[in-house]
């Protein structure tokens, strides 16, 4: 199971490469419980996937208190916390992702006009 877990993760990796324009996002929501700064982080990035990333990205919203392993393996120190895995390299945004400008620059993804 590790070595299709590897396969899939690889062949993401150089799609993605093969055409940044149309690059795979592969991103991480840790958010703790449903607070507003949660409820606020979850719409606000749900908002940039559905404008920026249609048909192009993979989000999991996913709960420190009921999956706090998940959180200890990504060494989550503050959330909400939004890691984006694919494309390389890999990044970490802590906030409630408010700041579009800003949260765009940290996905790198480019704003449409």
């Amino acid at each position: 199971m590790k070595a299709t877990k590897a396969r899939s993760a690889t062949a993401a990796f150089e799609q993605s490469l093969a055409r940044p324009d149309r690059a795979q996002y592969e991103l991480r929501l840790y958010v703790a419980g449903m607070t507003p700064r949660s409820a606020r982080a979850i719409a606000n990035i749900k908002e940039i996937c559905e404008e920026h990333l249609k048909g192009r990205h993979d989000l999991r919203v996913i709960d420190i208190y009921q999956q706090p392993m998940l959180a200890k393996g990504e060494q989550i120190i503050a959330v909400p916390t939004l890691i984006r895995k694919l494309p390389p390299p890999l990044r970490r945004l802590i906030g409630d992702l408010s700041d579009r400008e800003r949260t765009l620059i940290g996905l790198d993804i480019e704003p449409t006009q």
